[in-house]
């Protein structure tokens, strides 16, 4: 089961461009993205990186980089949204400016925070009765209409940007990570229609950004589908609910390693292996 559902991770939506250059070793690699890319919470922090920011030393990127013997510029950050991958973020410059003509591989996690996903699964934990009060469940408003909109708009300009920017790069969109059960357990504290709720904004964010790498010609991995199995309630969950040591609600290094492998596993298929080994990828930070 674990092998059908890594195929389908990696075989359900690839829309690459046809026989894409090999993949050098020292090639430049760009990880863009919010929190599910920079690994909170899941090890040490990565020296030379923006503290906020949130990355450590585990996160998929890294291991991706480390594999592939590639030069890593990491500018993802928890909180991020697309919106900070067109624009300025206060210090930190647009994640889009850090790449160049010569940046060969680019991979892109964003969008949850477009639709305030992280925030309202949060929002939406029951709290334990208290002396006689009765459990108490949030309700966070869906995203709008014009939420969903406006993120399918700018994942479509973030593409678009890659292509001009780097024009020999591989673009992967890698999809959200998937914590959530069939039923609510003790690290999901939800009822039925919180639960439902979740789950169709997980689904929903999914459809969008396959629909997006399809029509710009990127490569996408399917993390969800890697997740079946791994929920925050199974024995070796790849993102977690509520927790009292980790990241609530993001992806463990579990996780991370499992998006890394399968990311592997798709740009082999794509593009093959970088042509000469070396010891160490080379790690740059993205202050701004």
């Amino acid at each position: 089961m674990r092998g059908a559902v890594a195929l389908l991770a990696l075989t359900a939506a690839s829309a690459a461009p046809a026989s894409p250059d090999p993949l050098p070793a020292a090639s430049t690699y760009v990880a863009l993205g919010s929190s599910y890319a920079a690994g909170a919470r899941i090890g040490a922090p990565a020296p030379s990186t923006p503290v906020r920011c949130g990355q450590t030393v585990n996160n998929y990127p890294r291991l991706v980089a480390a594999r592939l013997h590639l030069d890593l510029v990491d500018a993802s950050c928890g909180g991020a949204t697309t919106e900070h991958l067109l624009h300025r973020w206060d210090e930190l410059p647009a994640q889009l400016d850090h790449l160049t003509p010569a940046t060969r591989l680019v991979t892109v996690t964003i969008g949850g925070n477009d639709v305030h996903l992280v925030a309202d699964l949060a929002r939406a934990e029951c709290v334990p009765p208290r002396e006689g009060s009765a459990t108490r469940c949030d309700r966070p408003p869906a995203p709008t209409a014009a939420e969903w909109a406006r993120l399918e708009r700018n994942l479509t300009r973030v593409a678009r940007a890659v292509h001009r920017r780097a024009p020999r790069a591989q673009l992967a969109f890698v999809g959200y990570l998937d914590m959530l059960p069939a039923r609510p357990c003790a690290s999901i504290p939800y009822d039925a229609a919180a639960l439902a709720r979740a789950r169709a904004t997980f689904r929903r964010l999914a459809r969008l950004t396959a629909a997006v790498a399809r029509r710009e010609r990127a490569t996408l991995l399917r993390a969800g589908a890697l997740s079946r199995g791994h929920d925050s309630c199974s024995a070796e969950p790849y993102a977690v609910g509520h927790s009292d040591t980790g990241a609530s609600w993001h992806p463990t290094a579990a996780g991370h390693a499992a998006v890394a492998t399968a990311l592997v596993r798709l740009l082999d298929a794509t593009i093959g292996r970088p042509h000469a080994p070396r010891s160490a990828s080379r790690l740059m930070s993205s202050k701004g």
